[in-house]
């Protein structure tokens, strides 16, 4: 069993650590409604009702505390991750099901919190990847580009498939990572595709402004020591250094490197998903190789894998390779040459 990091904070619990997670993720969460409407909200609601209705049957089957166990905020920090990973205006089917299988496949099945080898919300997003790639792939128009904006109210229509007037291409279309997936079998030169306004300065318009609130929320928990800096630095310094190889190589083909920062899941995942202290590294070494093969891999599968973005890939990957890491860095006793028991 991994013992839960736990900061040099005497007064920090797993409930306060979990709830400053969340604390972090509020900025992106206001800059995501401003940039692409309501969508995101009702993926924040239907994913934390059902993350901690499906908790609390779970614990109560299993004859464990639900108050005390639901009051470490577990369940709703993994709800936020997904509904930040699930593109908004998901069917709310769909959000459901991804908190389900996050909550009761991927945690509590192996016994709960401490206890899950691999990341729950990217289990559930890889597999709903997987079984419904078409729901994954439409992502909404930034606001300034769409000509059809939905109220809170119309946007409740939508997702809950209430009214069948909407049309689904006047808010959402392809992510751009699915876009250039599609596009670059079949065209020799992409570079004016990237320029396009719906990819914005770097990558995606409205996104960069999400993706940097998420990286200002990273480092407000770097400041709090609720996370270190080696998985973060070394996850993002890998997805550049990958990232200008394939663009120094083929040019008119790919995204600019830093344009791979802020597409797709790579702030989050490095910030707020790769950090996770269960299911990463505990040793500084162990976690600068967790970091750096985490954004190779996420560039690696982005270029020559079937599936827009990385992430949750490499996340999954990595988490499977946590345990060996340890054991292989684990810091050595001052003056002797045998490691820390």
């Amino acid at each position: 069993m991994k013992t839960l990091f736990v900061p040099d904070h005497a007064d920090l619990t797993v409930s306060r650590i979990m709830r400053r997670v969340i604390y972090a993720l509020v900025p992106a969460m206001v800059v995501s409604l401003n940039q692409f409407g309501w969508g995101l909200l009702w993926n924040l609601l239907i994913a934390s009702a059902t993350a901690v209705a499906a908790e609390a049957v779970v614990l109560k089957i299993r004859n464990r505390s639900v108050l005390m166990n639901l009051l470490d905020f577990s369940a709703v920090v993994t709800a936020v991750l997904l509904a930040f990973a699930l593109p908004p205006y998901a069917p709310w089917w769909l959000v459901c099901l991804a908190s389900l299988i996050a909550i009761v496949v991927a945690k509590q099945i192996y016994g709960g919190l401490g206890q899950n080898p691999f990341n729950p919300a990217m289990v559930a997003y890889a597999m709903m990847l997987v079984s419904f790639p078409l729901q994954m792939s439409r992502w909404p128009k930034p606001l300034v580009l769409q000509p059809l904006k939905l109220n809170l109210t119309q946007t409740y229509h939508y997702v809950f498939n209430i009214s069948a007037t909407l049309p689904l291409d006047a808010i959402s279309t392809a992510s751009p990572l699915e876009t250039w997936r599609v596009q670059r079998g079949i065209a020799t030169d992409l570079s004016a595709l990237f320029h396009q306004p719906l990819f914005g300065h770097l990558g995606y318009a409205g996104g960069e402004w999400v993706a940097i609130a998420i990286a200002l929320g990273g480092l407000w928990l770097l400041w709090q020591r609720i996370i270190t800096w080696h998985i973060p630095f070394s996850t993002l310094l890998a997805v550049i250094i990958s990232a200008s190889l394939f663009y120094w190589f083929d040019p008119a083909k790919q995204f600019m490197p830093l344009s791979h920062l802020v597409l797709g899941a790579t702030m989050l995942g490095a910030f707020f998903i790769a950090t996770d202290p269960v299911t990463a590294p505990a040793s500084p070494r162990a976690q600068l190789i967790y970091g750096a093969s985490i954004g190779t891999l996420i560039v690696l599968i982005r270029v020559w894998g079937g599936f827009p973005d990385g992430v949750a890939f490499s996340v999954l990957i990595m988490n499977m390779f946590s345990p060996l890491l340890d054991k292989l860095l684990k810091p050595r006793v001052f003056g002797t040459g045998k490691a820390r028991v």
